[in-house]
């Protein structure tokens, strides 16, 4: 089936939305275009907007660090679609907010057995540790990416899903902020020919956000952002975020307990921290808790947290609900908990830990996704179609070894959007990440997010580990 083609409709015919976007584009030189791209990697290089690639080595052996590549060609949604966008999301957001307050205290949807209780107290993204302890305003994810995707159905019109939730420490939105920047810096002429909402005051929505969830009584709370340190591959997003917000960025080694608060390092003297904006996975928080071995973290931490003395954004043990073998059960979960049916759908997933579905997916490896339950970032994961045989046999191997920890799905043709590549303009595809911010005192969300782009002809895989790109998101103002 053909993808969906975010501009051109049938026979070629530019859609409504981006019309305007589509005339200014035609007058453009391509010797122009060229030096504006140009242009846009050298500022991103002298800011220092890089992404570290784990694993991978310089030729004198040294690790190394990448541009995102930015594309200039934006992504554009008509303000109708991003309402009814948001609506779900701000639904889908709820209902897993809700599901986690319930694993950790009633357990009543494991009850009603809507989802399987072994599929949560057995999994390692379960945390016992985090059992009856009431976080402010029963809000676990306050800073949740959700994955989105568009696909054609065979009438060819275009269908937003869901293809993962990321709920842990969700990440990116810098680069949403730099991309818009980067835009107006380059072609300001386009900011007065459209209506674009701004999503420039994305780190105030973030900092309220974190303020509203700091421990009861505290009026004037501390706010700091927690970073595993520069050799991070998000690190730029950490010092980035801490600056736009004002608050101060953290490692571990900063960070003390005594009598049951948790203090802040300072030339002036210890100074008391509310909320932390952890960038650290919960296994390095607290090294009397969790792993020993971490130096990334800070011991105590989690008797303070226990004690609601202080506030851990995203809590402990909110992974439980964006582990891929939880995801299935998410619109089941919204019926459970809302009453309402989903607005955002999911792709079909099979589930390799049930004998009907690993027969099915490994009948049929080479047409599916197949991913890990706990993979992120594109690693552990078989494009069947991107596939050799080889590659499919070896795959399949290790499901076999241990289906548990491997979903698959339908390989979605996912949209394509124009994008400037080497040879020229051409479609390449595309996903949504949208923000969502959550603070008990309702569900908000800034106009967009970051659109990624498989940079390769063909490929469908966008994450920035492994080559892709990203994209300016604009939403359009009614």
């Amino acid at each position: 089936m053909k993808p969906f083609d975010e501009m051109h409709a049938a026979a070629g015919a530019v859609r409504e939305h981006y019309e305007t976007y589509a005339r200014w584009l035609a007058k453009q030189p391509a010797d122009v275009m060229q030096a504006q791209r140009e242009e846009a990697e050298l500022i991103f290089r002298r800011v220092g907007i890089t992404f570290a690639v784990y694993g991978a080595k310089d030729e004198d052996g040294a690790g190394t660090e990448r541009l995102i590549p930015f594309d200039l060609i934006p992504r554009v949604i008509p303000s109708q679609e991003w309402r009814d966008m948001q609506a779900g999301l701000r639904q889908r957001v709820t209902a897993l907010n809700r599901f986690i307050h319930d694993v950790y205290h009633g357990q009543e949807i494991l009850k009603a057995g809507i989802v399987p209780a072994e599929q949560v107290l057995h999994n390692a993204q379960y945390r016992p540790e985090m059992v009856g302890v009431d976080v402010p305003g029963n809000v676990y994810s306050h800073i949740s990416g959700i994955d989105i995707v568009r696909a054609a159905d065979a009438a060819g019109d275009g269908h937003y899903y869901v293809l993962e939730d990321n709920l842990r420490v969700p990440s990116g939105v810098s680069y949403m902020l730099e991309n818009r920047k980067m835009m107006m810096r380059l072609f300001p002429e386009l900011f007065s020919l459209h209506r674009i909402a701004p999503v420039a005051h994305y780190p105030d929505l973030l900092l309220e956000t974190l303020r509203a969830v700091a421990p009861a009584g505290v009026n004037e709370p501390n706010v700091v952002v927690l970073t595993p340190g520069m050799y991070n591959s998000a690190y730029f997003e950490h010092a980035f975020l801490a600056q736009q917000m004002g608050v101060e960025l953290v490692e571990g080694q900063d960070l003390f307990v005594k009598d049951s608060f948790v203090y802040m390092r300072t030339t002036q003297g210890p100074k008391r921290v509310d909320v932390i904006y952890r960038r650290v996975d919960d296994d390095f928080l607290d090294p009397k808790a969790f792993r020993p071995d971490s130096t990334l973290g800070c011991a105590g931490l989690l008797d303070v947290y226990r004690k609601g003395n202080i506030t851990l954004s995203n809590a402990i043990g909110t992974g439980i609900a964006d582990d891929k073998s939880i995801y299935p059960y998410v619109p089941k979960m919204i019926e459970f908990y809302l009453g309402e049916k989903p607005i955002l759908n999911n792709v079909p997933t099979y589930l390799c830990r049930e004998a009907d579905d690993l027969k099915y997916v490994l009948d049929h490896m080479g047409e599916l996704v197949v991913k890990e339950v706990h993979g992120a970032g594109g690693y552990g994961m078989l494009v069947g179609p991107a596939s050799t045989r080889a590659e499919i046999a070896e795959f399949a191997a290790v499901v076999k070894a241990n289906p548990a920890n491997y979903i698959a799905q339908p390989t979605l043709a996912l949209s394509t959007c124009p994008t400037y590549v080497e040879s020229g303009i051409a479609p390449r595809h595309i996903d949504l990440r949208p923000y969502v911010l959550s603070s008990g005192k309702g569900v908000q969300t800034v106009p967009g997010g970051l659109t990624r782009v498989a940079l390769k002809e063909g490929s469908l895989v966008v994450n920035s580990s492994q080559g892709g790109g990203t994209k300016d998101t604009w939403v359009l103002e009614a």
